[in-house]
């Protein structure tokens, strides 16, 4: 009699390999695709069934089996959109499928047209994230390369003059020639002038 049965059993269950999140977001992003796609291509079976149901006013659908699916993306297709794919955040993976299928809820894209569809969402995630990153790494540098109290420096070394203009009028002329005005409310001292 052997063991090896009752050993296993107390191994307990298997557990998955562990899987990075790069490739958990390609998965997830290729198995959204074929999902769209089998959906777009059923109904297209469904709009060519009623285009003919109208035709012929008879029904056999009864009779058919379930066809195949008559669609599928090359090989160099799938690695290309899988390339694009493993570029993707995670963070970024659910606004990807809900923007997906927003997008082909829209447009009821023929089966040929979703993997179109699905590069240009993708495109336009790898965008955001550019976008986002770019942002990021400039308010790092702003916030190392500017101290806290740089804008009280700024002040003292800029003055700021708001009558002050390089422009000049003729009114401006008339008034340098003439003394300064003086004030009423105070007494006019001028110095002897000795003869």
């Amino acid at each position: 009699m052997s063991l090896l049965p009752w050993l296993r059993a107390n191994e307990g269950p298997p557990r998955p390999s562990p899987r990075s999140p790069a490739e958990m977001v390609l998965e997830t992003l290729m198995v959204e695709l074929a999902g769209q796609m089998r959906e777009a291509e059923r109904q297209q079976r469904e709009r060519s069934h009623a285009v003919r149901k109208v035709c012929t006013r008879v029904d056999y659908s009864w009779l058919a089996s379930a066809p195949r699916p008559t669609y599928d993306l090359s090989p160099g297709e799938r690695l290309q959109l899988e390339d694009v794919c493993a570029k993707i955040h995670p963070a970024y993976c659910g606004p990807a499928i809900l923007r997906f299928r927003q997008l082909v809820a829209e447009q009821e894209p023929e089966v040929q047209e979703v993997s179109r569809l699905f590069r240009s969402v993708l495109q336009e995630v790898l965008e955001r994230m550019q976008e986002e990153e770019e942002a990021q790494r400039l308010t790092r540098q702003w916030s190392l390369r500017a101290p806290r109290g740089s804008l009280a420096t700024f002040r003292s070394r800029a003055r700021i003059a708001p009558f002050a203009s390089d422009i000049h009028t003729i009114s401006e002329d008339v008034e340098r020639d003439t003394p300064p005005p003086r004030a009423w409310s105070m007494p006019e001292f001028r110095a002897r002038k000795e003869d």
